[in-house]
């Protein structure tokens, strides 16, 4: 059962958009020391999963600081990073152009980018469907999606493992390193996220085809991968 502390609608809007502005300083340096570094691999593995040819426009949703559109671009794609915490943008370490805008109202036409990543954003939309149906929506026929997340062990080992460590240990990275309210936060939020296999159906009700999720790390993250039908 979801936190009932936990913000919905306009308030999580305001509270996500706060939170992030307060934290995009140190945002890099925290996500390098609680994910071990672990967390360049997985960005890019979601590159790798977008198999789309040379020079292709992709749109980095929830793009932050940008690391997701440096690795875009490392790849051979030209890439656009969307983001509508100013502090994140203001903060950005990337090349590629970045906007600020609101992932579930993007400034783009219809069927004009030839693929989209998102990292670590589906918890802080007020809206997954509404994501979902956005990102079909800019997304040529043919197109690749790739939305990266955390994701609970399902060893049950490991999971007992991750809990300590995700609700006990990240929160005392975040206060030494960046902001106490913010990162005891980001692990309540993970019951904004449906179970994976409601996410699946989700994705594919909204324009994919082909969907697939897959675990990463033995399941400290997943990836959900959608093809635009």
């Amino acid at each position: 059962m979801r936190d009932p502390a936990l913000p919905e609608g306009d308030d999580k809007r305001r509270a996500v958009r706060g939170l992030f502005d307060a934290i995009a300083g140190r945002y890099d340096l925290v996500n390098r020391v609680m994910t071990f570094g672990m967390d360049v691999g997985w960005r890019r593995r979601a590159v790798a999963e977008l198999r789309l040819p040379g020079g292709a426009l992709v749109v980095d949703l929830a793009c932050g600081t940008g690391d997701l559109c440096t690795e875009l671009r490392r790849s051979g794609y030209r890439a656009i990073g969307v983001d509508f915490s100013h502090g994140m943008l203001t903060n950005a370490t990337t090349t590629a152009p970045i906007v600020e805008a609101d992932i579930l109202q993007l400034p783009f036409a219809d069927a004009s980018v030839d693929g989209a990543t998102c990292g670590f954003a589906l918890r802080n939309v007020t809206d997954l469907g509404d994501l979902f149906r956005e990102t079909a929506r800019v997304l040529r026929p043919g197109g690749r999606a790739v939305f990266l997340d955390a994701s609970v062990p399902d060893n049950p080992v490991m999971r007992a493992g991750h809990g300590v460590y995700f609700n006990r240990v990240v929160p005392l990275i975040g206060a030494t390193l960046s902001n106490r309210a913010a990162y005891r936060y980001l692990p309540r939020s993970m019951a904004y996220l449906p179970p994976p296999s409601e996410m699946v159906t989700m994705l594919g009700a909204s324009g994919f085809a082909e969907v697939v999720r897959a675990q990463l790390s033995g399941g400290l993250t997943q990836l959900l991968l959608g093809t635009r039908a």
